[in-house]
């Protein structure tokens, strides 16, 4: 077995209301102004509540508008062996 590294970076434009919060495990998330959390490890998921279930959107239009926002993404794959 090997193990592979994904390495994803993005470069966004975001509004000046969003704002970085440390989840419980320590991890870090983005506070939207809507009462709303947006984590964008793999693809953009939503939450009302940071230690909650994450889902995605059904909502085209939000997604876009995320989507939008990337200015750059460098996305780097790596296998990495023992």
């Amino acid at each position: 077995m090997k193990k592979l590294n994904v390495t994803i970076r993005l470069e966004m434009s975001v509004p000046d209301d969003w704002e970085l919060v440390e989840t419980s495990e320590g991890g870090l998330v983005v506070k939207l102004p809507n009462q709303q959390y947006l984590d964008l490890a793999i693809e953009p998921l939503f939450a009302e509540d940071p230690e909650e279930t994450w889902s995605t959107t059904e909502d085209e239009g939000v997604l876009n508008d995320i989507l939008d926002m990337v200015e750059a993404e460098q996305v780097l794959y790596e296998f990495v062996t023992h």
